[in-house]
C-alpha cells in the first residue's frame, strides 16, 4: 500500500508541475503575442505608407490628365469664342477656312454610330458564346473557347484593322460595288475586338448565377432553354449589361483599327455602306499638322474631352449597374 500511494502522489505531484509549466508557457506565449513587434510594427507602418502613395499616385494622375485635357479642350469656347453649339452641332469642319469653322457632328455621329454598331454586332455574339461555354457544354467551353478567348484580347489593333483593310474592305467592295470603306467595315472590326471582352464578362455573370435557381426551376417543368432564358438571363441581366456597356467603352475609344477601314470623310453617313469619320479618327490624322496653341490644335482637344467625359459616362453606368447587380442579390 505504501509503494502504491507513494506512486499515487509522485503522478500527482508529476501532474501539477506539467500543469503548472503549461500555465506558465500559455501566459509567456500570450505575453509574446501581445508585445508589440518593432519589426512587425515597420512593416505595417511601410506597407500602409505603400499603399497610400500608390493611391494618391494614382488620384492625383487620373486629375492631372484630366485637368490638363480639359484646360486645353475648354480654350477652344473661352479663348478663341468657338461657339459651343456650333462645335456639337455644325456639319462643317474646315478650321484652316477663312472663317474658320469648327462644326464636329460629323466626328461625333462617326463615334456613336460605329460603336453602337459593334454592340449590336458582337452583343448576341458574346452573351451566346457565354451561354454555350457555361451552360451547354462548360467542359469545352473551359478548356478550347476561354484559351481561345484570351488570345483575341492580345491581338494588337493594328492586327485587327490590317485585316480588315486586307480582307472585309474588298470584300464589301466586290460584293456591294461601292468604295469599300464604311460604316459597316468599321462596325464589324470593333465587334470582333469588343468579342472578347463581352464573352469575359458575361461569362462571369452568367456562372454567378446560383444553381440552385436553375434547379428550381427544372424541377418546375421548365426546359433547359426555359431555363436560360427566363431564370439564367433574367438573374444575370445587369452582369450582361455592363459586359455590353464595357464593349462600347473599348469600341468607342479605339482609334487605329476604325481608323483604317472607315475612309474617314467629313459627310455624314447615308447607309452603312458609306465612309465616315470618328473623334479618334480626326484627332489621330489631325493632330500632328496642328500648331500648339493655335484655335486648330485646341478644336482638336475639344474633341479629345469629348472622349474623356463619354468615358466617364460609361463609367458611371458600368458603377449604377454594378448596384443594381448588388441590390438584385
Amino acid at each position: 500500500m505504501n509503494s502504491q500511494q507513494g506512486t499515487i502522489v509522485e503522478k500527482n505531484v508529476i501532474k501539477q508541475a506539467g500543469g503548472i509549466s503549461s500555465s506558465v508557457n500559455q501566459t509567456e506565449l500570450k505575453r509574446k503575442l501581445l508585445t508589440a513587434n518593432k519589426s512587425q510594427q515597420m512593416a505595417s507602418f511601410f506597407g500602409r505608407m505603400y499603399t497610400m502613395v500608390a493611391a494618391g499616385l494614382l488620384i492625383v494622375v487620373v486629375l492631372s490628365i484630366t485637368y490638363f485635357i480639359a484646360s486645353k479642350g475648354l480654350s477652344t469656347f473661352f479663348v478663341d469664342k468657338v461657339s459651343f453649339t456650333e462645335f456639337l452641332s455644325g456639319t462643317k469642319w474646315d478650321p484652316e477656312d477663312d472663317p474658320a469653322s469648327y462644326g464636329a457632328l460629323s466626328f461625333i455621329l462617326g463615334s456613336f454610330f460605329v460603336t453602337a454598331l459593334a454592340a449590336i454586332i458582337a452583343a448576341p455574339l458574346g452573351i451566346g458564346a457565354a451561354i454555350f461555354m457555361t451552360e451547354i457544354y462548360p467542359k469545352f467551353g473551359k478548356k478550347v473557347l476561354k484559351p481561345v478567348i484570351e488570345l483575341l484580347v492580345g491581338i494588337p489593333s493594328v492586327v485587327y484593322g490590317y485585316i480588315g483593310l486586307t480582307v472585309l474592305v474588298p470584300f464589301i467592295r466586290d460584293r456591294f460595288e461601292v468604295l469599300g470603306f464604311s460604316l459597316l467595315a468599321g462596325g464589324i472590326v470593333l465587334a470582333i475586338m469588343i468579342l472578347p471582352t463581352i464573352t469575359s464578362v458575361a461569362t462571369d455573370a452568367i456562372e454567378a448565377v446560383p444553381q440552385d435557381i436553375r434547379n428550381a426551376s427544372l424541377a418546375l417543368g421548365a426546359t433547359r432553354w426555359q431555363t436560360i432564358w427566363n431564370v439564367v438571363l433574367h438573374s444575370s441581366r445587369p452582369g450582361l449589361l455592363t459586359a455590353i456597356v464595357l464593349g462600347m467603352a473599348r469600341a468607342f475609344g479605339e482609334a487605329l483599327a476604325v481608323q483604317m477601314v472607315i475612309g474617314n470623310t467629313l459627310k455624314l453617313p447615308g447607309s452603312l455602306l458609306d465612309p465616315i469619320s470618328t473623334l479618334t479618327s480626326g484627332i489621330t490624322l489631325n493632330m500632328g499638322n496642328t500648331i500648339q496653341g493655335t484655335p486648330y490644335n485646341n478644336a482638336l482637344w475639344s474633341m479629345a474631352l469629348l472622349l474623356l467625359l463619354m468615358s466617364f459616362a460609361f463609367i458611371a453606368i458600368i458603377r449604377i449597374l454594378g448596384r443594381k447587380k448588388l441590390v438584385h442579390k
